[in-house]
């Protein structure tokens, strides 16, 4: 993928921007350390700017995914909340990757020793091809770099292939530390659980450890500077039982069912979720809903956006925030109506597309674009309530 001029002035514009606006964290390693910058006594999450723009990744268009250059260009682009996902490692630390199948976003397959570790697994009912996070030490993890993930749509991610390793999540922790510190203010995380039916079935469990996490850098209270997502309820609700810190149902396609219902036998659907019933048992144990997009405004047949749903405003009813994933500014991933041209790899019309969203009352969205989303955020902000 190539981006021409107009993509640069955004990158530019947008930096412009974040460069007066102090993003936050804490000091390094220690809870008190933490409660003074990171956890508690700076508001919590009806604090942020709304909409929220929350780097998706990091910022993924740019930088590959969940590294600490991503991570850091997400925040130097003007991100409010910066995302992780986590998976373990065999001897149990948290990493950051979008899945623990590592072959798309690591070199593994340039390392002869590790090449007996291809395998197939089935996670959460899918057969998957490949290595394997749960099959590494951290040790050996720490030996692989990581590369871009969509190589044939962002070519030029692909010049920062090898530039950084896996980050484990503490390594973030002290990182959002430092640069909070250095900021003035706290960096906000956005902390998804990963399979974590499928973890917990090989005596991995997620949420025990990332509690232990959060109390350790203080971000385990309701004020905490950082958002807990998954999939899968019953991660939600382990983790409500834990620690305070706000948490988040995401939700996939209406007629899809969270693994862990698929597990249990529950024949809820997410279409069921988002009921104002299902809403309702949802608000019961957490603060807010990712929803795809397409659960908001349902594409058409075209490939354009059709009639909203209600979800915004029943969500809204029942106090919880909607985080809707994802915006991205190529063509590919836009609706129909706000694609220019016919490259697929080519920037569209992103500005429209959040203007568009935005007008239908999200309190924020996930994006691999930071910078377009803050600009278009700040574009929509002013004299705007939290909920709308």
């Amino acid at each position: 993928m190539t981006q021409g001029g107009s993509a640069r002035r955004t990158v530019l514009g947008a930096a412009v921007l974040a460069a007066g606006t102090g993003i936050t964290g804490l000091a390094a390693g220690t809870a008190s350390a933490a409660t003074a910058g990171g956890g508690h006594g700076e508001g919590g999450y009806r604090d942020l700017p709304v909409p929220t723009v929350i780097g998706h990744r990091g910022s993924s268009g740019y930088r590959p995914e969940h590294t600490l250059g991503s991570y850091q260009l997400a925040l130097d682009l003007g991100a409010d909340v910066i995302e992780q996902d986590l998976v373990p490692t065999k001897d149990g630390h948290l990493v950051c990757r979008h899945e623990n199948e590592i072959g798309g976003t690591t070199d593994v397959a340039d390392h002869p020793a590790f090449a007996p570790r291809r395998t197939t697994k089935t996670v959460d009912g899918v057969p998957v091809t490949g290595w394997f996070t749960e099959d590494f030490t951290l040790a050996e993890l720490k030996t692989l770099r990581a590369k871009e993930r969509i190589p044939a749509v962002r070519q030029r991610n692909t010049l920062y292939d090898g530039r950084w390793d896996v980050p484990t999540f503490e390594e973030v922790l002290r990182w959002a530390d430092r640069e909070g510190r250095r900021r003035g203010k706290r960096v906000w995380l956005y902390v998804e659980t990963k399979h974590p039916s499928y973890f917990r079935g090989l005596g991995l469990g997620l949420e025990e450890p990332l509690a232990r996490l959060l109390r350790r850098y203080g971000r385990d209270g309701r004020d905490a500077a950082l958002f807990l997502q998954s999939f899968e309820p019953s991660s939600i609700q382990r983790l409500s039982r834990l620690v305070s810190a706000p948490r988040v149902v995401l939700l996939g396609a209406a007629g899809t069912r969270p693994w862990d219902f698929e597990a249990a036998k529950d024949p809820r659907t997410v279409a069921d979720l988002v009921k104002p019933e299902g809403l309702g048992w949802i608000a019961g144990f957490a603060q807010g809903i990712g929803p795809t997009l397409d659960l908001i405004v349902p594409r058409t047949a075209d490939g354009r956006l059709g009639p909203p749903t209600t979800l915004v405003k029943d969500a809204h009813a029942r106090g919880l925030v909607l985080h809707p994933y994802t915006a991205r500014n190529e063509n590919a991933f836009l609706p129909a109506e706000y694609r220019k041209g016919t490259d697929p790899n080519a920037y569209g019309d992103a500005f429209g597309a959040f203007r568009r969203y935005f007008e239908l009352g999200v309190d924020g969205i996930f994006t691999d674009n930071p910078d377009t989303g803050r600009l278009a955020a700040e574009a929509f902000r002013p004299g705007r309530g939290v909920n709308g």
